[in-house]
């Protein structure tokens, strides 16, 4: 699958749970789905959302906003990890990645989600805007050579863009000082982190104090569908909740278990928390 493919963009637009983060804009109303507070922006707002709060809250120095993922995989790990359901209530912000979420909102009621807001969806669209506005990008996380493919295929789709740094995600402990003091010298107004599940969340967490950034979005394999390497699933596949299949039959040895062990868990931690 081609680079150029795959960042074809989208049609038009249990047990007591942690306190959430203290900074969490609590003007936004959220749809409560399986026991995590998603938002129920659509993905255009979010990403005009970023666009503006972001270099705004870099040029003022301000904690970095955390801006974290939901989909099937998350409800599970949510309800199964004690670690990640601690780090997954700092967010500030929690978005609909995947569809179930999206259609979870108009089966449990309250608030809607206004529409599925995967993470390759948000960078993808993002890349022009960020690129007429300004708006820095810093790309950490993936294998060097993916990372650095990514890099150069960006620019070259949103010509302008500001990609100010980036690094693999591959460090070591002792090593994390450095990692964060190169991220602090470009001072990104987006830091994307695509270390995956539970790992980006915790660098986030762990880190959030010490980075100088706007927002800080995790993205688990985001480089790699832009490079090609990961394929996208059709667009029918996409719109109708099906991308996990797709991506389950791509990448068998990788994705099955998760899949097959997570969905059927995610699906009854929706209808436990529907039904009390």
């Amino acid at each position: 699958m081609s680079a150029e493919h795959a960042l074809a963009r989208r049609e038009p637009l249990p047990s007591s749970s942690p306190s959430p983060s203290p900074s969490r804009n609590r003007e936004e109303p959220v749809a409560h789905v399986g026991g995590v507070p998603v938002s129920t922006l659509s993905l255009d707002a979010l990403i005009e959302k970023m666009l503006v709060e972001a270099p705004l809250r870099r040029s003022l120095d301000q904690v970095p906003s955390l801006i974290f993922d939901c989909n099937g995989q998350g409800l599970s790990m949510n309800a199964t990890d004690a670690h990640f359901r601690e780090n997954l209530a700092q967010a500030d912000l929690i978005h609909a990645d995947g569809q179930i979420i999206v259609a979870a909102s108009r089966w449990v009621g309250g608030p809607h989600i206004a529409d599925r807001s995967s993470t390759t969806d948000m960078f993808i669209d993002s890349l022009e805007p960020a690129a007429k506005a300004g708006v820095s990008y810093y790309l950490l996380g993936g294998e060097e050579t993916v990372n650095a493919a990514c890099a150069e295929e960006i620019v070259a789709q949103a010509p302008g863009l500001q990609v100010v740094g980036r690094r693999n995600g591959f460090w070591k402990p002792h090593d994390e000082d450095a990692v964060i003091d190169a991220i602090n010298a470009a001072a990104p107004d987006v830091l994307w982190v695509g270390t995956g599940k539970p790992r980006e969340q915790a660098f986030c967490v762990r880190n959030r104090h010490r980075i100088k950034a706007g927002w800080i979005v995790t993205c688990g394999g985001l480089f790699n569908y832009i490079t090609g390497d990961y394929p996208r699933a059709p667009m029918w596949m996409q719109k109708s909740g099906l991308e996990w299949l797709h991506r389950m039959a791509t990448r068998p040895k990788e994705l099955a278990w998760r899949y097959i062990t997570t969905n059927p868990h995610a699906l009854w931690l929706i209808w436990k928390h529907r039904h009390g």
